[in-house]
């Protein structure tokens, strides 16, 4: 780095590095590299704020010199002066301490000195620095806020704020102490300060230092005169603690004669080297900074090339398709491109039932456009009459459709989309089978499940810091929102086509992630593939009888009624039974029921666990509480709104697929959620019963028979566990047997219900608290339990430590086919969260791996089905379960084929040690055939 002079027409910037990372961190929110989740919220902090400061500053107050000053370590001189210095302080977060190098490291990519030296603070090569440079006229500015750092302020060495934009001279440190510059380490000495464990004088505070200071001058003078003092008990203090006060004084006196090792000279100002700064702000993916710091870079004239990824967002360069010739030249160039990016819109979010209103189409950075297809009067600028004008110009939409097929359907042009498989429905409805296909929202799921969400829009702010329109922007929102087709073409095109530009950019920026963070393999083989077998399970939907759901629900409605009755009479009086206030008013207000709980809201608790206890203990009023909510939340949730979901043109119920919802990879139903459908209780086969097939057809279901059991026996490597998978022994009679010392044969079925919840549970993490409440039984008998489960199979104990041992170093745990699932609250210092993630890094593993499992089987399904030339369908996916519904004269051929489909799943990525076990059954309803 080069070297300039000190002297009069010098101004020297020092940056108090280490106290801004610390500042930075606690008044940031938290910020992970979205690539491995490592933090650099306080990282990023402190490029922003030496980016701004260095901007700002390129006018005539340019400074000459500029460094970075870092503490070396927490032991200086000062803890040989007194050992409880700074003693108190708590270890950095775990979240800052990979943050110290890094900042390090940014300071020298902004070509400038990063300095610490061993044994002493940043503070005291701040003051030699700052004392240096003021002795040979420099000005001196320290960018800091530190209260410490006020006791060098003159008229050459001023303070920087940067987090508040302000300036402290005297007058500000005269407003904080009550005296100048030039007594602050009097004060400090007198008042001490807890944050570093300077004790001080008890009782004195920086309003009484500083009076005492303006009547004795010096607190060496005031100590000296102590016993002049009129008030006795400050007399007495200062008499008592004088020594403690001159040993505070020299831990608050900053040594301006520190041996520093480069010389002041040595820190002349330079600039950064363009691709080193732009590398190192690239590798921490602050995509905002970045941007800014090319810019200023390409207006200077020190680099002229702008990567694509880097381009700022232009909706006014977006393209308003409303003629044919047009769309045959935006066709033309994405044939050019290879891969576009594309988007539909549409005037409902059900895909089953919407009308197509146009589609956007990308092909490159703010190279996009929107072609309307069935958009109303978007011309007119509203009023009660804009219904009734006519349709504005665009291109006929079976003309248009017509040119787009080809294009869409090309195997040699890739389309790009965000959560396609809504797209792929309604273009399948008007007639195009789109393929093939990528999707960005399914891409970042693969790179960063469980670091946060995959939308278009967080995935937008995060990588390229652009907020895209939302879509109440241009719809409105509550009882004034308009359908799409309703909105003006103008503002129709910026929203569309900024839809389209963004998943392509998303695209252009993720998909290369993929093979370095290794889950290519995933994403390829499991996710993409999955996307247009589910779209075609959406589209074919599964019949349910309306009527038998109209009596289901009536009966659920009539029970209700009898349970209102008898917890009015529990209770003596009628109350509302779905007012959380009023049950714990009469609970444990007028009843006096023990074990009552609070809220914030300082309502008495009345979830389901504190009913269920009071249930345990023997009380009426709390189990007819919990039998009534069980019907009422079946009867909204399923008997009366599946009648609502029925669609009025295929008479069938359509529920839609999140394949990015769940952390493990497990599909999630929604619109109607047909996963949750208990199947334990009477009333949830009930309502199975109501899933029905068509006349001359049956349902199939097959199920994976205790697959997370096997696969947790094939990834511990549970001898005794695989060798009863292997013999097709009764799982939990023979853990029951190797726990209790009891023979399989006439073996207690309450024994084996205690291991089989032990089975169950510790793959979820159970505590002995849970198998406690599970079984009835105290929780010190449930500790036993768990302990001697533990003891015959310590191969589990194994897995689960050295699975939160990696997740710890790591973040994130792996599925047997190579799925990440990040874990970023591992080593949180919230109790509470880390040992949730604990629960989830012991559980991920096995539930993601059965999730991957039956994604295989699923992708291999419809193929297979084929081959034979059977006519089934595959309809439902339920967890561990799928359902299909076929011919009835065809039932046993198709049982088979699923069987060996789903037996095979895994291979040949995955050589089980364990097989995997299907039940299957055909029947007329859901319920039979479970």
């Amino acid at each position: 780095m080069p070297t300039a002079p000190i002297n009069e027409d010098s101004h020297l910037y020092l940056i108090d590095a280490s106290a801004y990372i610390f500042r930075a961190f606690h008044a940031l929110p938290p910020l992970s590299r979205a690539s491995d989740g490592l933090p650099v919220g306080a990282v990023a902090g402190f490029c922003n704020m030496l980016w701004k400061l260095l901007e700002e500053l390129k006018g005539d107050d340019r400074p000459t010199h500029f460094a970075c000053i870092f503490d070396k370590g927490s032991y200086t001189f000062r803890n040989d002066l007194y050992p409880d210095y700074k003693a108190n302080r708590d270890e950095p977060p775990e979240d800052l301490r990979p943050q110290f190098p890094l900042v390090r490291e940014a300071s020298i990519a902004f070509a400038c000195h990063a300095l610490e030296l061993e044994g002493y603070e940043a503070d005291d090569l701040i003051a030699t620095y700052a004392r240096q440079a003021e002795a040979k006229g420099a000005r001196v500015t320290i960018v800091s806020s530190d209260k410490d750092l006020m006791q060098l302020v003159t008229d050459k060495i001023t303070m920087l704020d940067t987090m508040k934009n302000k300036t402290l001279g005297r007058d500000e440190v005269f407003e904080k102490f009550g005296v100048g510059p030039e007594k602050v380490v009097d004060v400090q000495s007198l008042a001490g300060d807890s944050t570093d464990n300077v004790p001080g004088a008890p009782g004195i505070g920086v309003k009484t230092a500083a009076q005492l200071l303006d009547e004795y001058g010096t607190v060496e003078e005031l100590l000296a005169r102590a016993e002049e003092i009129k008030q006795p008990k400050r007399r007495q203090t200062l008499i008592d603690h004088a020594d403690q006060v001159r040993i505070s004084k020299k831990l608050v006196q900053l040594d301006e004669n520190v041996p520093v090792e480069v010389p002041v000279e040595d820190l002349a100002v330079c600039d950064p080297d363009p691709k080193t700064l732009i590398d190192f702000l690239e590798k921490m993916e602050f995509r905002t900074i970045t941007r800014r710091v090319r810019e200023t870079f390409e207006a200077d004239g020190v680099i002229e090339e702008t990567t694509a990824g880097d381009i700022g967002f232009d909706r006014e360069a977006y393209t308003c398709i409303r003629d044919f010739k047009t769309l045959e030249d935006w066709i033309a160039r994405a044939y050019e491109a290879g891969v576009i990016g594309v988007d539909c819109e549409t005037n409902s979010l059900d895909c089953q039932t919407c009308d197509l209103v146009g589609v956007s189409i990308a092909i490159a950075p703010n190279e996009a456009a929107y072609i309307p297809l069935g958009h109303i009067d978007p011309d007119h600028s509203g009023g009660d009459d804009m219904f009734d004008a006519a349709p504005p110009r665009q291109v006929r939409k079976e003309d248009a459709l017509a040119a787009l097929k080809p294009l869409l359907e090309d195997p040699a042009v890739l389309k790009v989309g965000q959560n396609f498989k809504y797209d792929l429905t309604v273009f399948h409805r008007n007639g195009i089978e789109v393929a093939p296909v990528d999707d960005t929202m399914l891409i970042s799921f693969a790179l960063h499940a469980g670091m946060h969400g995959h939308g278009m829009d967080e995935l937008s702010e995060r990588y390229f810091s652009h907020t895209p329109i939302p879509f109440k922007e241009v719809c409105g929102s509550g009882q004034k929102q308009i359908t799409f087709d309703r909105v003006p073409l103008d503002k129709a095109t910026e929203y569309a086509a900024e839809d389209a530009d963004v998943t392509l950019r998303l695209w252009t920026y993720l998909k290369p992630y993929l093979h370095k963070e290794k889950v290519t393999t995933v994403y390829e083989t499991l996710d993409r593939p999955l996307i247009p077998v589910l779209a075609d399970m959406e589209r074919h939907g599964i019949k349910v009888d309306r009527d038998f759901l109209s009596r289901l629900s009536a009966d659920f409605q009539q029970r209700m009624a009898g349970y209102e009755d008898a917890a009015y009479k529990a209770a003596g009086t009628e109350f509302n039974m779905g007012s959380p206030k009023q049950l714990g008013d009469i609970l444990f207000g007028e009843m006096g029921l023990p074990g009552g709980k609070k809220t914030k809201s300082g309502a008495w608790s009345t979830d389901a666990s504190q009913l269920e206890t009071l249930a345990a203990e023997g009380h009426e009023l709390p189990q007819i509480i919990l039998d009534w909510r069980t019907l009422s939340k079946l009867r909204s949730t399923y008997t009366e709104a599946l009648q609502d979901a029925i669609n009025p043109n295929t008479k069938r119920v359509h529920t839609s697929y999140s394949m990015a919802g769940a952390q493990t990879g497990r599909l999630s139903s929604t619109d109607p959620n047909l996963q949750n459908i208990p199947i334990r209780t009477e009333e949830g086969r009930k309502i199975r019963e109501a899933f029905i097939a068509e006349d001359g057809n049956v349902i199939i279901s097959a199920d994976y028979s205790q697959i997370e059991l096997r696969l947790l026996a094939h990834i511990a490597n549970i001898d005794a566990l695989k060798t009863a998978f292997n013999e097709g022994l009764d799982i939990h009679a023979m853990t029951a047997s190797e726990m209790f010392d009891t023979p399989i044969e006439g073996m207690d079925p309450m024994v084996r219900r205690r291991a089989k919840a032990i089975n169950f549970g510790i793959i979820y993490g159970i505590s002995a608290f849970g198998l406690a409440n599970q079984l009835g039984i105290d929780r010190g008998e449930a500790s036993d339990y768990i302990k001697a489960y533990f003891q015959k199979f310590p191969g589990i104990r194994k897995y689960m430590d050295e699975t939160k041992e990696f997740a710890k170093d790591n973040l994130y745990v792996q599925t047997a086919f190579g799925r990440k699932l990040h874990l970023k609250d591992m080593n949180s210092k919230n109790g509470a969260m880390r040992a949730f993630s604990e629960r989830q890094a012991i559980n991920a593993p096995i539930q993601g791996s059965a999730a991957d499992i039956i994604k295989r089987a699923m992708i291999e399904m419809p193929g297979a089905l084929a081959a034979k030339k059977l006519d089934a369908k595959m309809l439902l996916q339920v967890h561990d379960e799928l359902v299909f519904e076929c011919p009835e004269d065809q039932a046993e051929d198709t049982i088979a084929v699923i069987r060996r489909v789903m037996q095979k799943a895994p291979l040949p990525a995955l050589d089980l040690s364990v097989p995997l076990d299907v039940d299957a059954n055909a029947a007329k309803t859901w319920a039979e055939a479970h």
